[in-house]
């Protein structure tokens, strides 16, 4: 129980570092300190991606698993003529799902400043357009900012343009019944589980049968995360992802997930057959599940030519791309299934 709290205490930490896909710097040396702690290597590569490695009895073939810090945000797009901001979408989400939100504007030099998304005709004693069922588009909606800012040269005195970074207030709780509810749990909860799945490993007298490497990627969410820069030794991938919830969806909070299909196509049946195998093997809590609407790190390996066997795990989460909500049962499953296959010999 205490290795389970060690994990969700450091994913509620990781949760609080703001890492918008682009800005991931902070987050990606913490979770770097990490697993330094526990003893692994660890390299950066030039697009920012964190690899960390636990040598196995084999080094020539390798497993490599991965999941990614980048978190849904924005970026200014315009500062209006009454100040307030135009946003820009990094990753895809509903903008109902961020409206009444409060964010932080990051400037290049650093600076911050708080602020809350609005629709920009909200007010309901002013605009009949709030009653209503109004779209909400790039076009309307906005940032209102907590500064005494009401034309766009004062706004621009504050240091704010173009480009600079927008985070979501992540408003993470983890409870003591073992729900945790956060933004951003895609794929921070499965970062966790990385962390979780490496703890058992050093703690473990026998060494993997084969090395293991933990790829921590950056840009997930806009789709390019884990296409460059693998360890060239990897012959098998595993994703850690989350496990989308849902009407037609089998993924459950208390469990942990392993994918058959996502909009990228099928995962390797091999990998596949091996997970469910480990799984009851070790009486791990699992379902089978097809995501609709979905891309992984090991989706974006495949499309960039990667010539590598992948699976994908991860615990259910609920309402993605929204508030999440996640539970210590699906954690400590995706972990213990993940640890299982470290152990594993290759599919073949």
């Amino acid at each position: 129980m205490q290795k389970i709290e060690n994990t969700m205490n450091k994913t509620v930490h990781l949760l609080n570092i703001p890492s918008p896909t682009g800005n991931t710097i902070d987050a990606v040396e913490w979770v770097k300190s990490r697993f330094e702690a526990l003893g692994l290597s660890t390299r950066l590569t030039e697009k920012g991606a964190l690899i960390a490695t636990l040598e196995g009895k084999d080094q020539l073939k390798s497993k490599t698993l991965s999941a990614h810090v980048d978190t849904l945000g924005a970026m200014v797009k315009e500062i209006k003529g009454s100040g307030r901001l135009k946003l820009s979408q990094l990753g895809g989400y509903s903008w109902t799902s961020v409206e009444g939100e409060t964010c932080v504007i990051t400037t290049l030099d650093g600076r911050t400043y708080t602020g809350t998304i609005l629709f920009d005709k909200t007010s309901v004693h002013v605009y009949k357009e709030a009653r209503g069922a109004t779209e909400r588009t790039d076009a309307n909606m906005e940032v209102r900012l907590d500064e005494n800012v009401y034309k766009k040269e004062e706004t621009e005195k504050l240091g704010i343009r173009p480009g600079d970074f927008i985070s979501f207030d992540t408003r993470t709780e983890y409870l003591p019944n073992g729900y945790l509810k956060s933004r951003h749990l895609d794929d921070k909860a499965c970062v966790g589980c990385m962390l979780g799945i490496a703890e058992n490993l050093v703690t473990q007298e026998e060494q993997p049968p084969h090395t293991i490497h933990f790829f921590v990627s950056p840009y997930e969410e806009v789709g390019h995360g884990s296409s460059a820069a693998l360890p060239t030794c990897t012959v098998e991938m595993l994703a850690l992802d989350m496990a989308a919830m849902g009407d037609g969806q089998t993924s459950t909070e208390h469990g942990t997930t392993i994918c058959a299909k996502d909009s990228s196509g099928p995962y390797d049946l091999s990998i596949r057959k091996l997970l469910i195998q480990l799984a009851e093997e070790k009486k791990v809590t699992y379902q089978v599940d097809i995501y609709p609407f979905y891309g992984s790190d090991a989706s974006a390996a495949l499309r960039a030519g990667w010539d590598i066997r992948c699976g994908l795990i991860g615990p259910g989460v609920d309402a993605s791309h929204a508030y999440e909500r996640t539970h210590r049962d699906g954690m400590q499953a995706t972990i213990d299934l993940g640890t299982a296959y470290c152990f594993a010999p290759l599919t073949r």
